[in-house]
């Protein structure tokens, strides 16, 4: 099979828009989804499951795949015909398979990007056993003869609606006093939608993504408060305290080990800073806490 060269993935990725947007249920690539498909482009989703979410895509245009990243020959069969990929997989075992299916699928496919998330805590050394294996992901997709691109977002805006209690006006979390800049959801879907039609000028390249201000829970919570015009209290838990909250929200012991070791990630600054990547790439900024209040609550 032919392979394109630079110069032809150069053209494909920023002429051709038939994109495969994977996780398209999700947070990330539902918005990445809607924005491309505003723009004009043929989005084929692919979901782990037929529900009312990807019947809103379909209503929208999208098209519906059912199909799971771990079966190689349905992956094949989703990249037929694709130009770029968004690769978006969940806190969950076999990550590094996962990637290295995509990546099978998109050789054989001749597709010319891959856009990858990632996480802002993904190192060689990570204590999260995730975190690691993002690590190792990203190293094993960067044996793709196309363009690829990492994204590392810090902590998404979205913790804001899993953890407030609405009864109480609380956020417990066991962050102390460190910071970060919440990044949306939303706004990670229109730097995904950009890179993937795109990507020439990022390939390669790992970027991290913040949103503009950066803060920490206790100010957090001041913005949610003067947003709603009700309180809204930080109140700092052990991390013992947190991993017994997670246990009785049913998470499982994958997903709690990452939080907990992430939890001391954020501690440690592994969380902070701010940047303008999401302005430079889409022309817009991203939300701050406060819109992003307005809007989710």
């Amino acid at each position: 099979m032919h392979r394109p060269s630079d110069t032809d993935h150069r053209e494909e990725a920023t002429m051709t828009g038939h994109i495969l947007i994977t996780g398209a249920a999700g947070k990330t690539g539902g918005y990445a989804a809607k924005t491309l498909l505003n723009q004009g482009h043929h989005v084929r989703a692919l979901v782990r499951r037929a529900d009312e979410r990807s019947e809103r895509l379909a209503a929208v245009g999208a098209e519906i795949v059912v199909a799971d990243l771990l079966d190689l020959d349905a992956v094949v069969k989703a990249a037929d015909g694709i130009d770029a990929v968004y690769l978006a997989y969940p806190i969950a075992p076999r990550l590094i398979e996962a990637s290295a299916i995509l990546l099978q699928a998109a050789e054989e496919n001749n597709v010319a990007a891959i856009v990858n998330m990632s996480q802002i805590s993904a190192r060689r050394d990570a204590v999260s056993n995730a975190a690691r294996q993002h690590w190792i992901a990203e190293r094993v997709l960067d044996h793709f003869t196309g363009a690829v691109v990492h994204l590392r977002p810090t902590f998404f805006a979205e913790w804001l609606t899993s953890f407030f209690d609405a009864a109480t006006g609380q956020l417990r979390l066991p962050f102390e006093q460190a910071r970060h800049a919440p990044i949306a959801a939303e706004d990670q879907g229109r730097v995904i939608a950009a890179l993937v039609t795109d990507p020439t000028p990022y390939a390669g390249k790992i970027l991290k993504l913040h949103g503009p201000v950066e803060l920490n829970h206790q100010q957090i919570a001041d913005a949610m408060t003067r947003t709603l015009g009700r309180p809204v209290t930080y109140v700092p838990i052990s991390l013992d305290e947190f991993g017994r909250d997670l246990r009785k929200r049913g998470y499982d012991e994958h997903f709690v080990q990452h939080l907990l070791a992430v939890a001391v990630d954020y501690r440690n600054g592994i969380f902070a800073g701010t940047n303008d990547t999401v302005e430079t790439i889409t022309g817009r900024p991203p939300l701050t806490v406060e819109a992003f209040t307005e809007r989710h609550f």
